[in-house]
């Protein structure tokens, strides 16, 4: 049985998949949160949103992503990041996973990434679970219903979270896997009910496809003037850094949260919703995000609740710290229409140092951008379980290592010839410890990163002095309007100054070995910014 509004030259025949219960294709929101409530996929919450949890995987599975090999990927894919997975393999793993969903209901979402139509990607994502299409139909952008009549899928994702898969059978780590055929334009997701997989996987896709088209795929979340489409800001950022919670601004129009694309003419939104961290949210800190937790078709995951009053607990991490909601874009009031601008005036790279060496805010030249861009660094805080015991550094190549199936020069190579043709100011903001590494400092307060903010997209840092760090080489400035100078100078927020320095040495080391894996293949000046 099939419902709903499809292209019946286009149906899933095309594929091969066949001999399925119930097809039901580009249900709209009410729908699939009825169909959701109905099988028993989750509860119906507050304001009419939806309360789900995703089993064991509570969180993406890197080390289960493929790509097939062929004479177009073997030589071009970053191995070193991504598996690799033979034709025969995944043919098996494919004809395997459609002999299991036979006689099983699934849900069918015909969607598109890229606000710009230059680029469009048509998107089949076929689900079997009913909120998984609610999701992924507030994560990408919808075609309107004559669009329908003519849609031709470019990709289709299977997303099929009760196949488990036999490793031995496909030479495989365990019983979950995501993998990509770029030949057949086929991807499977299998074993792992995390929804975040079926938008990342797209953002895969678009990282492999665009850079050849001259456009450059982002993991940022960017935001343009109120009054000025053209003043545009984008923040690179790993999670908890604050990429969703610092564009997210009520005095500047949200573009986007988490995945852009520039192009020779603009920034534009790969996405049509925002995918947000929940933990400890609060109405002061974050009211534009809040507002959403409470209205319709919202999909909240792994969040603890009442179960009387289904109030959400947003400091209760015990199901996960990866708590998340997804909604679309037009649940925040200050969003962009056209959900694009300019290109950026501003790129700022948001990092949470937790070792507390590095200054709330730095300025960047080209070289020292594209530096820190490769390394993508950013610290995980330690746990307290044991004691406090030393951070630790994450680094992640572009601020997307998982998402890259090429190799970080070439994103590094198109950043920095975007940088240089628009002239875009640079900026490293630190929004982790200070006065002291985790567990004796504190957490940078969010009002001054606002602040350093304000003053970096208002141009206001650019008038006043810097100095040169002593340790990384990029301007500080001396002052922020609003700012107490000491926070500026990290080693006089330390009680020991000269402890300050043996951690200042210790970064400047991860630092500088973590960058020697580029160092035959970029540009002198940029290799200069290491040594």
């Amino acid at each position: 049985m099939e419902s709903g509004k499809f292209n019946s030259a286009t149906s899933l025949l095309q594929s091969g998949i066949t001999g399925l219960n119930s097809i039901h294709y580009n249900l709209n929101e009410a729908a699939l949160m009825q169909h959701a409530v109905t099988r028993k996929e989750g509860i119906l919450g507050l304001g009419g949103s939806l309360l789900v949890t995703t089993g064991k995987h509570r969180g993406r599975s890197p080390k289960d992503k493929y790509i097939v090999t062929s004479e177009d990927t073997i030589n071009t894919i970053w191995w070193e990041e991504n598996g690799k997975l033979t034709p025969g393999n995944f043919d098996r793993l494919y004809s395997d996973v459609l002999v299991h969903m036979k006689d099983k209901d699934y849900f069918v979402q015909d969607l598109f990434a890229c606000a710009d139509p230059d680029f469009k990607l048509n998107v089949r994502l076929v689900n079997e679970f009913a909120w998984h299409g609610l999701f992924i139909r507030h994560l990408l952008r919808r075609p309107n219903v004559q669009d329908l009549n003519t849609y031709v899928p470019e990709f289709t994702i299977i997303n099929c979270p009760s196949f488990k898969a036999i490793p031995s059978d496909y030479q495989i780590r365990s019983d979950t896997v995501i993998a990509i055929n770029f030949e057949k334009k086929i991807v499977i997701i299998s074993g792992t009910a995390y929804a975040g997989e079926n938008k990342k996987v797209v953002f895969t896709l678009l990282n492999y496809l665009l850079p050849s088209q001259g456009v450059m795929p982002m993991h940022c979340s960017a935001n343009h003037a109120v009054d000025d489409e053209d003043d545009v800001a984008i923040f690179f950022g790993l999670s908890g850094t604050g990429k969703t919670t610092l564009s997210q601004d009520p005095r500047r129009v949200l573009i986007g949260d988490d995945e852009h694309g520039w192009s020779s003419r603009r920034v534009f939104n790969f996405e049509g919703g925002c995918y947000a961290k929940t933990i400890n949210l609060s109405v002061d800190a974050e009211p534009e995000i809040f507002s959403t937790m409470s209205k319709f078709s919202t999909v909240i995951e792994n969040m603890r609740f009442d179960p009387q009053t289904l109030e959400l607990d947003y400091y209760d991490d015990s199901i996960t710290p990866n708590m998340r909601s997804a909604y679309p874009l037009d649940s925040i009031s200050n969003v962009s229409r056209l959900s694009s601008g300019g290109p950026p005036k501003h790129i700022i790279f948001l990092t949470c140092d937790a070792f507390g060496v590095l200054p709330p805010v730095a300025k960047l030249s080209s070289e020292q951008a594209i530096y820190h861009f490769l390394l993508g660094f950013t610290s995980k805080a330690p746990g307290t379980e044991n004691g406090v015991t030393e951070p630790e550094p994450t680094f992640s190549a572009c601020f997307a290592a998982p998402f890259l199936p090429l190799r970080p020069e070439v994103y590094g190579e198109l950043l920095k010839e975007k940088i240089y043709q628009e002239n875009s100011k640079c900026w490293l903001v630190n929004t982790g410890w200070t006065g002291g590494a985790y567990g004796v400092g504190m957490r940078m307060p969010i009002k001054d990163t606002r602040t350093i903010l304000t003053a970096i997209l208002e141009n206001t840092v650019s008038d006043s002095g810097f100095r040169v760090d002593d340790n990384f080489g990029f301007k500080v400035p001396l002052s922020v309007e609003g700012i107490n100078s000491k926070l500026l100078k990290p080693r006089e927020t330390w009680p020991i100054s000269v402890e300050y320095d043996k951690q200042a040495q210790k970064l400047v080391t991860m630092f500088s070995e973590q960058f020697m894996e580029y160092a035959d293949s970029v540009d002198e000046s940029i290799l200069a910014v290491a040594l």
